[in-house]
């Protein structure tokens, strides 16, 4: 559906012949009116929302990052900084119109540094390629989120994005060495160095890493990389309730494991995964949630043995069967299962996904929390994630609710989850960003003070306020 910025937000000056000769004469031929480019840049993954950019301009070069915002900057006309478009909190969504800034043609990988093992690309980068330049080097780039073989790294970076293995190897701060970043008035900084420590004045890297967008356009980053391991084991383990699943999550760190990959689906997901995929390979009668349990290393013997206390430690939480993907077939299967998910579930029906995140010890209470909160609203929810991290995507599925219920009252139930999730010490997104669709919860995780700090910093960067506007603060 096409939706409007409420009536109280800034205005923004339209985009008129006058700009766009401009911009002819920055990017020649890479200026973009026509109506079906228009609408491939009025959406991104989350849910059915529609804002029509006025222009789509794609830039090659730092250089012509720069005299576009500054362009933009001095006419007051809105910049929307654009990836692969595969965001689920409305991040990169034009709200205001005005530009759309894609960077999907600066896609080139710079530099790899074997020696340093570091690697320096362009914005345009898909996360999948840059693993697959490393591969013949031994190497790879661990964050990976479920779109990795479409997002584009400059999404990754703006939205702080997660991934399957970042119980193990982390997310995608802790691999930004230093950034080279087009401000919001045209000019240029980097930020960082190519070193592994760094206490040399205020992070600028950290906090242009996750946030959206709306301080500055990534043109560059050096990330670090690490050897990939030689050998892998995955199994699947099935619990009657999905509690247990939950619960058995915490009790294997406790146990001084430390699994690669630690994936939770409730029965429900993996009937809307195998509908998807046209499969039925993994039973759900009788079974409530499922641990899908990844373990990695160069040592095969170390592995299976890891695997022996991972089936030990699972045997406490009245675990049904352990299934081991014995080929590169079977892990492969069992990972597209679980990739498709959210595909699957957008596929079904009108949905809602929230992104939130506790301390894994509470996973358990979040998932009663949420189940709970929708018997009393009228929902249904599919919940999936990185159990490791304690970060569950809560999938709300529309069904036959009436539209103004689902429009007036299902954000009431959203805040009531949000507030126990916070009340358990998590927040609002592990992963996803706030974007668009989250930004009305923030005063649920920040004072208004805190709140404050973070518009002067906006104000700070962004004086006109035209980089991604209308983002992360309500």
């Amino acid at each position: 559906m096409q939706n409007t910025p409420a009536a109280t937000e800034q205005r923004y000056t339209p985009v008129s012949p006058e700009h766009l000769s401009a911009f002819s004469r920055i990017i020649p031929g890479r200026v973009y009116t026509d109506g079906e480019v228009l609408e491939d840049y009025a959406h991104d993954w989350t849910e059915d929302l529609h804002f029509l950019p006025e222009v789509v301009l794609k830039p090659e070069t730092t250089a012509e990052v720069s005299a576009i915002l500054g362009y933009c900057h001095t006419h007051r006309i809105a910049v929307t900084p654009m990836g692969a478009r595969t965001g689920l909190s409305g991040g990169m969504l034009p709200v205001h119109g005005g530009v759309a800034l894609a960077v999907e043609r600066m896609n080139r990988i710079l530099d790899i540094d074997t020696r340093s093992l570091q690697v320096t690309v362009q914005p345009g980068v898909i996360n999948q390629h840059i693993s697959d330049a490393l591969a013949p080097y031994g190497l790879f780039y661990p964050p990976d989120p479920s779109s990795r073989g479409s997002c584009l790294i400059g999404g990754n970076l703006a939205e702080n994005a997660g991934g399957l293995h970042a119980v193990k190897y982390g997310i995608t701060k802790d691999y930004v060495l230093a950034l080279q970043v087009v401000l919001p008035t045209g000019e240029v900084i980097r930020t960082g160095a190519k070193v592994l420590k760094n206490s040399t004045g205020y992070n600028l890297t950290q906090l242009m890493v996750g946030s959206e967008g709306t301080l500055g356009v990534i043109t560059e980053a050096t990330l670090k990389v690490l050897p990939k391991p030689s050998h892998t084991a995955l199994m699947l383990a099935m619990f009657p309730l999905a509690e247990d699943a939950c619960d058995a999550v915490s009790a294997l760190f406790r146990a001084g494991l430390l699994p690669s990959a630690l994936e939770f689906m409730e029965t429900d997901a993996i009937a809307f995964g195998q509908k998807f995929l046209g499969i039925d390979t993994y039973p759900t009668e009788g079974v409530g949630g499922h641990l899908l349990v990844e373990v990695d290393g160069n040592e095969e013997a170390a592995i299976l043995r890891q695997c022996e206390r991972v089936a030990e430690v699972l045997e406490q939480y009245r675990v049904l069967d352990i299934r081991f993907a014995d080929t590169a077939e079977k892990q492969a299967e069992l990972w597209r299962l679980r990739k498709c998910l959210g595909e699957a579930v957008k596929g079904h029906t009108i949905y809602k996904e929230e992104d939130t995140v506790v301390p894994r010890a509470e996973l358990a209470q979040l998932l009663a929390k949420v189940k709970e909160v929708g018997r009393r609203f009228g929902f249904q929810s599919v919940c999936y994630g990185h159990a490791g991290d304690g970060n569950l995507h809560v999938n709300i599925i529309k069904n036959d609710m009436p539209d103004d219920r689902w429009e007036n009252e299902l954000p009431l139930a959203i805040r009531e989850i949000f507030e126990y999730t916070v009340s358990l010490g998590g927040t609002l997104s592990g992963e996803h960003g706030i974007g668009w669709v989250q930004r009305r919860y923030m005063d649920i995780a920040f004072s208004p003070l805190e709140l404050e700090l973070m518009r002067g910093i906006k104000r700070l960067f962004d004086p006109h306020n035209i980089l991604n506007p209308s983002k992360i603060l309500p």
